[in-house]
């Protein structure tokens, strides 16, 4: 099935103009999109719990609020704290305090699909979910572009749902890299499947997996590191710039003939099945469970993979070799506060 790309001459109502938006959170997407709707002409007020978050909107020029102050004359409440808090936040300080008929928003579906977070039946309730970091988001839409986005709806009490999810997309300069229409459904479910499967989870596994092959069989963790890791990045903008064709026609013919032969024996039919299962566990909703009842127990499992993490060699060979390469520092100038 294919979805069609809207850019910004295909967005031409106004059903979000001159309504007063409240961004809850103030990390990565939130100070980007609060201050691309701010730049876009809209009333914008930040809720943010004390502490750093609160103090970078204000650096920022906002007057920031408390959340359940925040909130209550705003039209527009877009949620933007961590998957984890959010139903905590949305349950005490938000849901009593919303106006009645104020639109809901949010960036990812999870709390909605798995129905952590039960919107008041006369909200809208819908979607605007950046395709990249809040960095990027703000950085392009300052030079003029933007990231490309997904739209789209859970809930349409007004019957223009859709047109508001699409107009918030315009404002915080999405439409002009294009939208795709989404469900809070089908955007939760890829975007968990490619975080564990391929981007972040199989990422990670797939470069310790051939570290440790490299250093068990004597090669050195210092070449294993530029290898396995290191030139990963290098390889990703290829493929980034110009899909796999233009990452083929870069290298040379060796390493093509190689990656050809080798790699769907690496990640073959084991691995599919492996994703098939994950991706099952997110579509019955196992997954979410499990997360938020590591989350409810103090994270002791996810602070232990960190923890894991953290102190194998790869993690140390690498911050020792990155300490030494100042350009690849370059993206700390970039960090956010956190939500």
């Amino acid at each position: 099935m294919t979805v069609e790309m809207l850019y910004e001459k295909d967005v031409t109502t106004n059903y979000l103009q001159g309504k007063k938006f409240c961004f809850v959170g103030y990390g990565s997407q939130g100070h980007a999109q609060a201050n691309n709707l701010r730049d876009s002409g809209f009333d914008v007020v930040v809720g943010v719990r004390p502490g750093k978050s609160f103090e970078a909107a204000k650096r920022d020029g906002f007057d920031p609020k408390p959340v359940a102050e925040a909130v209550k004359d705003a039209d527009v409440v877009q949620m933007l704290t961590p998957d984890e808090v959010m139903a905590e936040v949305y349950k005490n300080e938000v849901e009593p305090n919303l106006k009645p008929g104020a639109t809901l928003g949010f960036s990812h579906g999870f709390n909605v699909h798995y129905k952590e977070i039960v919107p008041p039946k006369d909200s809208d309730v819908i979607m605007m979910a950046p395709k990249g970091p809040g960095n990027l988001c703000r950085r392009t839409y300052k030079e003029g572009f933007g990231v490309p986005a997904l739209y789209g709806y859970y809930q349409d009490a007004s019957g223009h749902a859709e047109d508001k999810a699409k107009e918030f997309a315009k404002a915080n300069g999405a439409a002009r890299a294009g939208l795709l229409k989404t469900t809070f459904k089908e955007e939760t479910e890829e975007d968990l499947f490619g975080e564990q499967n391929v981007l972040m989870g199989g990422l990670t596994s797939l470069i310790e997996t051939g570290f440790e092959v490299l250093t068990e069989a004597g090669y050195s963790p210092e070449l294993a590191y530029f290898e396995v890791q290191h030139e990963m990045k290098l390889i990703a903008d290829l493929i980034y710039e110009g899909g796999f064709k233009k990452m083929y026609d870069d290298c040379s013919n060796t390493s093509d003939f190689g990656s050809y032969t080798v790699g769907p024996k690496v990640v073959g039919e084991a691995s599919k099945q492996a994703m098939k299962e994950s991706l099952k566990r997110i579509q019955d909703g196992t997954f979410a469970k499990e997360f938020m009842d590591d989350y409810r127990n103090g994270f002791k499992r996810l602070n232990a993979y960190k923890k894991d993490m953290e102190s194998s060699q790869l993690s140390k060979v690498g911050a020792e070799l990155r300490a030494r390469m100042p350009f690849v520092n370059e993206a700390d100038k970039y960090s956010t506060p956190e939500a």
